[in-house]
């Protein structure tokens, strides 16, 4: 072969080559445009987060050129309408997490009352022992709680043919009325005594005492309160707790009516408000040891409600029953009620009728239609001679016989 030809051959050769290495760099190219667009081009699933409004908002000012301060501006005109509903649904979140809360603290306040009331023998009720059983707790309108001493069996006597119903009547007040009522009594300071004893056989006859793990004694009296409603709170879930002596005539239904109309009101604490003088002189009835506490002397103490009758709401009976352990006790029980409020955001609610006195006075208001809630003689800070003179007044003050049952709570 000449070398013309010879050289004509290897330029063809090549040529051919170059055109399959040109033709397949490109198909190379292309596929991998097409392989590459696939890969990437996935599908958006309803799990993957999207710009918000604002976002997108925001990313169009900044594509037009806004800057830092522009944005700014953009969202602070935003709809005050807008802006005040969502403050005001975080407000009502807010109080709905507190009432949550404060519901939790007195349920968890209840169980711990309950639990201390086991664990120091104090007895509990068959109500109670019952709704413990049935894993609930049943909602009373009021628990009258009627403080008495060992001494005072004659005026228990003359409230139970009264003012306060007996047998199944105390039952059907409980169950449909969903009130109350019990003598309330601590032990004596030899437990198991005589004095004990007799408490116990009365209770067995009649069934209607509160007892409580509580030394008795006057100079007691403002311990003896805070254990009352702490213990009542623990076992009876009440709109209201009430405490009255037993030398006090009582017009049941018209003290539920009473209070029913302060049932939607927070933390209320009805009864006569007073603000009597501070006693400093030794030897006095209703001394005040701590006297210097109140200022100069001559002065009052702040508004309270005397101690014949007042009732407090289930919120003040919860705070009473948490904080047991650190309220300080005054020498006077209804100065140490007012002072348990003066520092809480209380409702003070003065209602005259809570302290009418005996007859003519309850009588003359009981026929001008203005029945009274409770009725004693200032003199004797009671009825006077009260086991004697209780049923003369229940005559002439009382409200009649069927009201209760027609009372609508």
């Amino acid at each position: 072969m000449s070398p013309k030809i010879k050289g004509e051959n290897l330029y063809s050769r090549s040529f051919v080559s170059r055109k399959w290495t040109f033709l397949l760099c490109f198909a190379s190219f292309c596929f991998g445009i097409f392989f590459t667009d696939r890969m990437w081009n996935i599908p958006e699933t309803n799990d993957m987060a999207r710009p918000s409004v604002t976002e997108a908002e925001r990313l169009k000012l900044i594509s037009e050129g806004c800057g830092p301060k522009t944005l700014y501006q953009k969202e602070v005109k935003r709809d005050p309408q807008a802006l005040f509903g969502e403050v005001s649904k975080t407000h009502n979140a807010i109080q709905t997490l507190d009432k949550t809360i404060s519901s939790l603290e007195m349920e968890l306040a209840a169980a711990r009352s309950a639990q201390e009331s086991l664990t120091n023998g104090a007895p509990v009720s068959n109500d109670v022992e019952k709704n413990q059983l049935l894993g609930k707790k049943r909602r009373y309108l009021m628990v009258v709680g009627i403080n008495t001493a060992f001494s005072s069996r004659k005026r228990r006597d003359s409230i139970r043919t009264t003012w306060m119903p007996q047998g199944e009547k105390r039952k059907k007040l409980e169950e449909e009325m969903g009130i109350i009522i019990r003598f309330v009594i601590g032990h004596s300071a030899t437990a198991g005594g005589i004095l004990d004893r007799s408490i116990e056989a009365e209770d067995k006859k009649h069934g209607d005492f509160m007892r409580l793990d509580h030394v008795e004694g006057y100079l007691e009296l403002s311990g003896k309160t805070k254990t009352y409603f702490s213990t009542a709170f623990s076992m009876w879930d009440a709109d209201f707790y009430v405490k009255v002596d037993d030398d006090v005539h009582v017009n049941i239904a018209t003290l539920g009516e009473t209070l029913v109309r302060h049932r939607k009101k927070p933390r209320v604490y009805i009864g006569c408000m007073k603000s009597g003088p501070v006693l400093s002189q030794k030897g006095v009835r209703y001394h005040e040891p701590e006297y210097w506490k109140f200022g100069e002397n001559g002065n009052k103490y702040f508004r309270h409600a005397t101690g014949q009758l007042y009732a407090i709401s289930r919120d003040l009976a919860s705070y009473i029953s948490i904080n047991q352990h650190v309220l300080h006790k005054y020498a006077n029980e209804d100065v140490t009620m007012g002072a348990w409020f003066i520092g809480l955001d209380v409702t003070h609610i003065d209602d005259r009728r809570l302290c009418c006195g005996t007859p003519p006075d309850c009588e003359w208001k009981a026929q001008a239609g203005n029945i009274c809630v409770a009725s004693f003689d200032w003199t004797c800070s009671g009825i006077c001679r009260s086991a004697d003179r209780l049923k003369e007044v229940h005559r002439r003050c009382g409200e009649p016989e069927n009201a209760i049952w027609k009372a609508t709570f």
